[in-house]
């Protein structure tokens, strides 16, 4: 990772991929800035990660805070769970709280790492380990890991694991949005669950198709305009 100088960041919710990039980084680069998104709405055990993290490695994990403005011209005119009524809204509530969050503070970031993995979903199966498609370059390293390689890793490094796989989570985001998983689901039908027939992804690593593009692009507009009076 040369190449890139020392702009490099680690971007990660403290899943478990997260931690063992986390890991894997922070032994070959010391002080690698790590980056999570606070959307306002995670779990309380995900701040006992940042703090577990923040131990571990003698580091301050910085929070990246969507914009106050635009939160509340969401929230004031589709409502707090606006993401339960429908497909665009939700993926509304992803692009003003996560996506648009993100892509300001990696403005300048050469590449970040991120714990994206293939078997995740068939969305994820054509995930490269470095994606130079993209700016900043995306850098999975573990692409090709299975669930099991990530468990493995985790428990022979003695990491530590985010308290809601103990209650049946395996996969972990905003509060409202996460449920455990029943035995024999996939390992990402706990995230928006209710939806039957779209793609499971929060908009960082997905473009949606473009009628529902063009819908989320109306309302994110009239979100901004309402922000910036």
């Amino acid at each position: 990772m040369h190449e890139f100088g020392a702009g490099l960041a680690i971007v990660t919710s403290f899943q478990r991929e997260g931690v063992a990039i986390t890991d894997l980084v922070q032994k070959v680069t010391p002080g690698t800035p790590v980056l999570t998104i606070d959307t306002g709405r995670l779990p309380p055990a995900t701040f006992e990660m940042i703090q577990a993290i923040e131990q571990r490695y003698g580091i301050a994990v910085e929070r990246i805070l969507p914009d106050p403005a635009e939160v509340a011209s969401m929230v004031h005119t589709q409502g707090i769970d606006l993401f339960r009524d429908s497909y665009p809204q939700r993926i509304l509530c992803c692009q003003v709280r996560k996506v648009r969050p993100l892509a300001k503070r990696l403005k300048g970031v050469p590449a970040f790492f991120t714990g994206l993995r293939r078997a995740q979903s068939e969305s994820r199966e054509d995930i490269e380990l470095i994606d130079r498609s993209t700016t900043p370059v995306k850098i999975s390293l573990l692409a090709d890991w299975s669930a099991d390689d990530v468990l493995r890793y985790t428990k022979e490094n003695n990491l530590p694991e985010h308290p809601l796989y103990a209650e049946g989570y395996t996969s972990i985001g905003c509060d409202p949005c996460t449920r455990a998983v029943a035995p024999g689901e996939d390992e990402r039908a706990g995230r928006w669950w209710w939806e039957t027939d779209e793609a499971k992804e929060c908009g960082l690593h997905f473009s949606p198709e473009g009628k529902v593009e063009r819908r989320v692009d109306v309302l994110l507009r009239e979100i901004l305009e309402r922000a910036s009076v």
